[in-house]
């Protein structure tokens, strides 16, 4: 299990923008991340103390930053950059309202030299809260 200090240290995310609290596991393809932050006070993508079930998106983008770190083969991982998202379905409106922690899954799609596309889901006791997919670019 990989904590809130090392991811950290994997993604450009600091303070409280650093949304996720710890890895369950990875492999090659997946990623298991799971978090309590949608219910933390101050989150820094609340808006009115609302955090939105979209937010849900950015807590995927985090995880495949993640996974994209811990696989990338002991390099600096390259800096990339959500450029688009497709299918992205929400079964609640906001996340602060969920009781429990939130995991968060992220599977490799596709890979290639610039670019990778991730389906992700958010779930919560059990339930499904967000899903959907996620095309990153890669920069040198």
């Amino acid at each position: 299990m990989i904590g809130r200090t090392e991811i950290a240290a994997l993604i450009p995310h600091a303070g409280k923008m650093c949304l996720l609290e710890r890895v369950v596991s990875w492999d090659g393809t997946r990623i298991l991340c799971v978090t309590d932050t949608h219910r933390v006070a101050g989150n820094p993508m609340a808006r009115n103390g609302v955090l939105a079930a979209v937010c849900g998106v950015e807590y995927a983008a985090q995880a495949m930053a993640v996974h994209g770190a811990l696989t990338g083969g002991g390099d600096r991982p390259r800096v990339g950059y959500l450029a688009s998202v497709r299918d992205v379905e929400c079964a609640v409106a906001r996340l602060d309202q969920l009781d429990g922690e939130l995991k968060i899954t992220a599977e490799q799609l596709h890979g290639e030299a610039g670019r990778v596309i991730y389906g992700f889901a958010l779930t919560c006791a059990g339930r499904d809260i967000v899903s959907g997919r996620a095309a990153v670019v890669l920069s040198a």
